[in-house]
């Protein structure tokens, strides 16, 4: 006899239905799994017996094979536990094995049996609505997978739990979604004295979600300007509330079942591994760039990450997706962001200081920006030096306009885009437009023509940064509630993109 239940292994953010036969020959006692399992699953065997003698159920003396199929397919995670546990039980007809036809489950086991939290629930979940299946799973992930809505979530407390729902003797009742997570937001723009030029920037760098590159001394407000990005952003639309929770889910990082309609901001540190970064090691997770998907990454010191790091980034930044290759899987993962970096103009970071500066002076400052390679610095479309502000001055200056305010402007240029934008799947904000979309939404007036064809003379721009300038001039003009790309809008995305001054 061979039983079956069902499960799902992670495939980047996508969810493939796996099989789980079990079957009991004559032969010695044994508790083989097949079917490419990782060290965790293969570990599951222990697990399981464990909670069947917390259950009082005795293990045959026979041979138990265990067959995870498409065998083709890498099985990684303690998850395998439930399904295959279930599988096994019904094989030993202590549950029917019909009743597993209509359920996808997935859960880790203690040895007591009480089922433990793993992560992917809510991706576990789409694929189990997109069957037309239950997902059975643990009562820590009730809350996240209850989101989909469209199937039945069950997250019995253990094992024993879960056979006497599947049996009828104690249904248990489903779960309900989470609460939407809101994050106060303590730090306001309006705290920024001066830096008038960097928070016109932001403003247009969320509006249209284009990377900015701020440059300058220590403590001349960096990274005080990008710790009140968040409260800038727009509100996730229910759909990349979902994509987003989705790379969370896998992360494991949605612990309390809630999901948030705010814009992720991640901020590594410079010591961050590739790995990290760009995502893989054990179970290639996602890393901090796909972690940033609909969001924020702020990479603050950005000439001290690793060049091989820095590099990784240019094609994500370029197709916004990134494939993690490993030696018997390709796994892929979205990653649209906004990446807002800051750097120093040197090591010591007084370059333009003659009284501060090192001996070294400006050739230290070439080779510190050196590290930042041309393409990499080509996909920033805002590039903005933040001087240093006198104490006198800093006192002297008002605050500044609240996020709120600026958040509104943002929140209605975003709603230009979104119209714009309805009859082009796959675009969202005008960073994303390209080829003939770019040409029709984009075309400047006459002067604006000409000015722009003037600048890329003499500045010797390339095809990516001619195209940026016309992406961000659009930002500029919806900021502007202006129909048409003037010259006025072309004049200042120009300004955004002019090399660093020569010791700066």
């Amino acid at each position: 006899m061979v039983a079956i239940a069902y499960t799902v292994a992670f495939d980047g953010i996508e969810a493939r239905l796996v099989e789980v036969q079990a079957a009991v020959s004559p032969g010695l006692p044994s508790f083989t799994i097949v079917g490419l399992p990782d060290k965790a699953v293969s570990e599951a065997r222990e697990r399981i017996r464990a909670a069947f003698g917390a259950m009082s159920v005795a293990m045959p003396n026979k041979r138990v094979t265990v067959n995870l199929s498409p065998a083709d397919l890498p099985k990684e995670g303690s998850h395998f536990d439930l399904p295959i546990a279930l599988a096994v039980l019904a094989v030993l007809e202590v549950l029917p094995a019909d009743e597993l036809e209509g359920v996808v489950s997935l859960g880790e086991l203690a040895l007591d049996g009480r089922l433990v939290s793993v992560a992917g629930a809510l991706p576990a979940a789409m694929a189990a609505a997109e069957e037309g299946r239950v997902l059975i799973c643990p009562p820590a992930c009730g809350a996240e997978a209850a989101w989909v809505g469209a199937v039945p979530v069950i997250a019995p407390q253990g094992l024993r739990q879960a056979v006497d729902h599947l049996t009828g003797r104690a249904p248990v009742a489903p779960s309900a979604p989470g609460q939407v997570v809101r994050t106060p937001r303590l730090a306001d723009m309006a705290d920024v004295r001066g830096q008038e030029r960097a928070k016109r920037a932001l403003e247009i760098a969320a509006a249209g979600r284009h990377h900015l590159l701020m440059v300058g001394p220590p403590g001349s407000g960096k990274s005080m300007l990008a710790a009140r990005l968040p409260g800038l952003m727009p509100e996730l639309t229910p759909a990349e509330a979902l994509e987003t929770s989705m790379i969370q889910s896998l992360a494991g990082m949605l612990t309390d079942g809630g999901i948030s309609r705010e814009a992720p901001f991640r901020d590594p540190h410079h010591t961050a591994s590739m790995a990290a970064i760009v995502g893989g090691g054990r179970g290639a997770k996602p890393g901090e760039i796909s972690l940033a998907h609909n969001g924020v990454l702020f990479m603050d010191e950005l000439p001290e990450f690793p060049r091989p790091v820095l590099e990784t980034l240019r094609q994500p930044l370029e197709t916004g997706e990134v494939v993690v290759a490993r030696a018997n899987a390709h796994v892929r993962y979205p990653c649209r962001f906004l990446l807002i970096a800051a750097a120093n103009p040197c090591r010591c970071g007084h370059l333009a200081d003659a009284a501060r500066a090192c001996a070294r002076a400006p050739q230290c400052g070439a080779d510190y920006m050196g590290k930042l390679s041309g393409p990499l610095m080509d996909r920033f479309d805002l590039r903005i030096e933040v001087p240093a502000v006198a104490i006198g001055d800093l006192e002297a200056r008002p605050g500044g306009e609240a996020s709120g305010t600026i958040a509104g402007r943002i929140a209605v240029a975003r709603d230009r885009q979104t119209r714009r934008f309805a009859d082009h799947p796959g675009l969202r904000v005008n960073a994303d437009a390209s080829g003939p979309v770019l040409d029709e939404i984009a075309a400047p007036d006459s002067e604006g023509r000409t000015l722009i064809t003037r600048a890329a003379e003499r500045l010797g721009l390339s095809a990516r940064g001619y195209h940026r300038i016309l992406r961000t001039a659009r930002t500029i003009a919806d900021l502007d509630h202006s129909e048409t790309v003037r010259a006025p809008h072309i004049a200042e995305a120009i300004g955004y993109r002019l090399p660093f001054a020569a010791g700066v």
